[in-house]
């Protein structure tokens, strides 16, 4: 029989962590940011961590894009059909990767793959006491390890975003040619004659603000990892599941404001 008082006491318990958890990560990034124009600022680590976070999620990004534009388009084609607007289907597809599909999963993918990684990092770093060595010998961590890695990931999701939308809507000429028979440049006229500005441009916007949440609560979670050896797993596991709901939490966040505009 369902104890409904021992479930409420558990969702208030797993709740009130995770909102206590959001404002230390909130409270974190007021230190990143006094750090970010702090200097020295470590270019090289950026740009490592620049080809690192493209290097981990570029095939992963290519195939998942490739696949979800081609579900996309056969599903959506035999209500299109029906309705004799098949015409319609490559507006209909470009328009939901772009606003919709391609930066959310996108940003989901590099939150398993990039939070999870940064996350892990940053923990082994604690647990082996780097980091406590870089404070006692008057080095700066965050400007070091933190600072760079948020920027990064605030760099280059938007980067990747654009190229899975793109991958997505070559899956899904791929997908209508399973049925039809299209050329390229005659599907590319249909799809991007639906598509705005205002469709791009809110797009590319809060997949910035994915990329920080990426990158600041992966490396939040790590920094703050405790001291034994199996703190480094549940750091990553933390960052990944902390900055998946926080990326839904944004992206809910961003549809809202968009509407209004």
């Amino acid at each position: 029989m369902l104890n409904l008082s021992a479930l409420t006491t558990w969702v208030i318990d797993k709740s009130s962590r995770f909102f206590i958890d959001i404002a230390h990560a909130m409270a974190y990034l007021k230190t990143v940011l006094k750090n970010v124009i702090t200097k020295p600022f470590e270019f090289q680590e950026f740009l490592k961590q620049c080809y690192q976070i493209g290097n981990k999620s570029i095939g992963l990004v290519s195939i998942t894009g490739l696949i979800v534009g081609l579900v996309l388009t056969i599903q959506s084609r035999p209500p299109l059909v029906d309705f004799g607007a098949v015409a319609m289907l490559p507006g209909m597809v470009a328009i939901s990767i772009i606003r919709e599909m391609g930066p959310v999963i996108t940003a989901l993918i590099c939150a398993g793959k990039i939070g999870s990684s940064m996350g892990a990092e940053l923990g082994s770093m604690r647990v082996s006491k780097q980091i406590d060595a870089m404070e006692v010998s008057n080095t700066n961590p965050i400007n070091f390890l933190v600072v760079p890695r948020v920027l990064a990931a605030t760099t280059m999701i938007p980067l990747l975003t654009l190229y899975a939308d793109a991958i997505g809507i070559f899956g899904s000429w791929l997908g209508i040619n399973i049925k039809d028979n299209i050329t390229i440049a005659l599907f590319l006229n249909q799809a991007f004659t639906q598509v705005d500005f205002m469709d791009i441009f809110p797009a590319v916007i809060k997949s910035f603000f994915f990329g920080a949440v990426i990158g600041l609560v992966g490396c939040y979670k790590g920094y703050h990892a405790g001291r034994g050896t199996e703190s480094v797993g549940v750091a990553a596991n933390s960052a990944v599941v902390t900055s998946s709901l926080l990326l839904i939490i944004v992206d809910l966040i961003a549809v809202q404001i968009t509407d209004l505009l």
